[in-house]
């Protein structure tokens, strides 16, 4: 049986063969620990975005942002209407994975279409908020009832109505922060 050092046509993981050559190095760095050194990076980057469709839903999607800071990870929030900018809404789960997101939490009242139409266009975990309004149903049922009953293949978790900080606590397992 040979070994890569006794056959020049195999090469084992991690060998010289394998590194670019280095100009004034003594040894190369093995893809392994340089892989391991780029996770371990710090990059200010959001990893949580927090969505809403409207400015008036603010003061009660602001927990979930304080909540993720007060852990120390790094979020972002805007405001997207799924109705009023459906493209903006669509481009923006599209390519939220590709800027380094990770979780994606959306709070919307009433039809709460957000949600499902970001699941939709992302395979990122979704967390919806159903938020009440002073034309709710029932308290916020009418959005409760629509991010909870997503169709097969488009996946949203729910957390209570107005609770911002649960969708926060959850990404934060999800990340397993």
């Amino acid at each position: 049986m040979s070994t890569a050092g006794d056959d020049p046509r195999l090469v084992s993981f991690g060998s010289p063969a394998e590194q670019p050559a280095a100009s004034g190095a003594s040894e190369p760095t093995p893809l392994a620990s340089t892989e391991a050194e780029i996770e371990e990076l710090e990059v200010d980057a959001p990893v949580v975005a927090i969505l809403m469709g409207s400015k008036s839903d603010l003061p009660a999607m602001e927990r979930a942002e304080t909540e993720l800071s007060d852990r120390g990870i790094r979020s972002e929030t805007r405001v997207m209407s799924a109705h009023r900018e459906p493209d903006v809404v669509a481009d923006y789960a599209k390519n939220a994975k590709l800027r380094g997101i990770r979780v994606i939490i959306a709070g919307a009242g009433l039809s709460a279409a957000l949600p499902g139409v970001v699941a939709a266009h992302s395979e990122l975990p979704v967390i919806g908020v159903p938020l009440t309004s002073r034309t709710s149903v029932a308290g916020g049922l009418d959005a409760l009832l629509s991010i909870s009953q997503m169709p097969p293949g488009v996946p949203v978790a729910c957390v209570g109505v107005d609770n911002a900080r649960n969708a926060a606590v959850l990404a934060a397992r999800i990340l397993d922060a």
